[in-house]
């Protein structure tokens, strides 16, 4: 499967979203998270995903301009957090969030998670800020098919992408082909486990077999599933490792082990009961 650090999905819209790119989440502000964009940006990632949340975004955009690699060149996400959820709190939230990062748009932006009282308000600011320009694309962030399912029942523009918790543990496959019937991307977090997938039998087999690394041979078969993945990482070893899955491939065996490992485990919490 010809695959590479460039490779993208074609959003509705025509808008290309890089398949790898690098997670922010818990990347400490400053020091730590511009060192951990620019090393990504300098082996040539571009796709850098971040949130008000994170409280980095500031570090995001100083890491960017520093890296004199053009603003057009990356795609970057900021997600709105969920105090911030009604319609002319999130379009300020948005305006913040632009500031902090020192840019006019980001090319992405998700609504964090899903919050059923403010769903209409908020995607309607969503669709506002599309419209404006300040976001190129918009999607939601661990919405499961009964969220997706009340949200496109009032969208005049249905999201681009999904950002969910996704691994070999956690494969939600009626998720996957609610997506695929609705043409929404799957984003995946946490599609290392944090480091867990280094401890499942089966992965550093596969890993052994091929002479890579259990996180390798899980983003290439990410990847080669046809999905997103944003592994998140801060050490300039672990940024390498993980862009460094285009030069070899899963065989259809391998596919069938990764199939096996679901287990309905999840590492952050249940958007059924966190916000919803």
């Amino acid at each position: 499967m010809a695959l590479s650090l460039a490779s993208t999905l074609v959003l509705p819209g025509g808008i290309e979203i890089p398949r790898l790119g690098l997670g922010t989440y818990r990347s400490a502000p400053g020091v730590e998270t511009e060192h951990a964009v620019r090393t990504a940006l300098d082996l040539g990632c571009r796709h850098i995903d971040t949130a008000a949340l994170y409280g980095n975004e500031e570090s995001v955009g100083a890491a960017l301009r520093k890296s004199g690699v053009a603003r057009d060149q990356v795609f970057v996400t900021t997600k709105l957090w969920n105090d911030d959820q009604g319609y002319d709190t999130a379009l300020d939230a948005l305006d913040r969030s632009l500031q902090r990062l020192g840019m006019d748009y980001v090319d992405l932006y998700l609504v964090h998670w899903p919050m059923c009282e403010h769903l209409e308000t908020t995607w309607r600011a969503m669709e506002d800020a599309l419209e404006s320009g300040r976001a190129r694309a918009i999607g939601v962030s661990n919405f499961l098919p009964q969220h997706l399912k009340a949200l496109l029942e009032i969208a005049v523009v249905p999201p681009a992408v999904d950002q969910v918790e996704f691994h070999p543990r956690l494969q939600q496959p009626d998720l996957q082909t609610f997506l695929a019937e609705h043409d929404i991307a799957l984003e995946a977090w946490a599609p290392l486990m944090r480091g867990r997938v280094a401890a499942i039998p089966e992965i550093s087999g596969i890993a052994e077999r091929l002479g890579r690394t259990p996180a390798q041979v899980t983003l290439r078969w990410i990847l080669e599933i046809g999905l997103i993945a944003i592994p998140k990482s801060v050490h300039a070893e672990r940024i390498a490792e993980n862009v460094g899955v285009y030069d070899f491939e899963l065989t259809e065996a391998d596919h069938e082990v990764f199939a096996g490992l679901d287990t309905t485990e999840r590492i952050g919490p249940d958007p059924n009961v966190y916000a919803w």
